[in-house]
């Protein structure tokens, strides 16, 4: 997994390649939390090149979630593959999630909040 990290109209963007498993996963983890403990609150994260996530990839972004949640913040998901967008439906994370067809669309949400 590779992860890149970029601000774009003061919003951080995590753009995450390869598979989010649980090998892989920690490094997710420590980019998210270090973002949220700089009062980040608005984070979009870029799954455009992700091909797998597992349950523990799922439960990392889901802890992100809840920890920007009570800032007001939120955790704006993007450019997801069709196969991975089926694991959110299927878990019913596609209700807990806001999910946008790209970054543009995510960035705009985010300066609107």
């Amino acid at each position: 997994m590779e992860i890149s990290q970029t601000t774009i109209n003061d919003v951080p963007v995590v753009s995450v390649s390869g598979r989010i498993d649980a090998a892989t996963s920690r490094d997710l983890e420590t980019v998210l939390n270090d973002l949220i403990e700089q009062n980040q609150s608005m984070i979009v994260l870029d799954l455009g090149g992700v091909e797998y996530v597992s349950s523990v990839g799922l439960r990392v972004m889901l802890a992100a979630l809840k920890k920007v949640k009570p800032k007001k913040g939120d955790l704006l998901l993007v450019s997801m593959q069709p196969f991975v967008k089926e694991v959110f439906e299927i878990t019913g994370f596609t209700r807990l999630f806001a999910i946008f067809p790209g970054q543009a669309e995510a960035l705009l949400h985010a300066k609107s909040h």
